[in-house]
């Protein structure tokens, strides 16, 4: 179990990650106490081998609604999109990673996949980008890149157009600390 605290807004995301034969799955929650829209969350996530996305569930709950959104990735890259009136087909620029807007959890994938926290490199990736609360869905362009590596962790530069941040990593690639955003509350 791994728990991340807000920096800036009253945030919490707690997060259970089991992790077997080089798969990943991650069931979670998030609750945001924002003044403007206040919502809680919940998330379900398996990833392949490979580290690629295979599916993910997420649903939101505010004030005035809940909404729930599937997606996953077919065999053939295809991702499958579904917010309950049926179900609508992407390629989304051969994306293999989701990203859920202020979900640590999710800006750990591509690293882990790529190996960032272990050797170098620098990627810029389509990336299927889920927004909370409203759980709409687009296509995102990210780029990743090792700051540092040592035997404590990492240090990965993301960005995006109009923001970037120096995320520090653990060994196993997850985050530590997303600066003004949240920090991971220690064991």
């Amino acid at each position: 179990m791994m728990t991340w605290q807000g920096v800036a807004a009253p945030y919490l995301e707690s997060v259970r990650l089991l992790v077997s034969d080089g798969r990943l799955r991650a069931t979670g929650r998030i609750v945001a106490a924002t003044s403007q829209d206040p919502f809680h969350a919940s998330f379900e996530l398996t990833v392949a081998r490979g580290g690629e996305v295979g599916k993910g569930l997420l649903r939101t709950t505010t004030a005035d609604e809940e909404r729930q959104v599937s997606v996953g990735r077919t065999q053939d890259g295809v991702w499958l999109v579904d917010h309950g009136h049926g179900t609508e087909r992407n390629e989304f620029d051969g994306a293999k990673d989701v990203d859920v807007t202020g979900a640590v959890t999710f800006t750990s994938l591509p690293i882990r996949r790529l190996g960032l926290h272990r050797e170098a490199g620098e990627y810029e990736l389509p990336v299927l980008q889920v927004s909370m609360p409203d759980l709409s869905v687009r296509l995102v362009r990210q780029t990743y890149r090792t700051v540092s590596v040592s035997s404590s962790g990492a240090v990965i530069n993301y960005s995006v157009p109009g923001f970037s941040a120096d995320l520090t990593v653990d060994p196993d690639g997850l985050v530590i600390d997303y600066p003004g955003i949240a920090s991971r509350v220690p064991r």
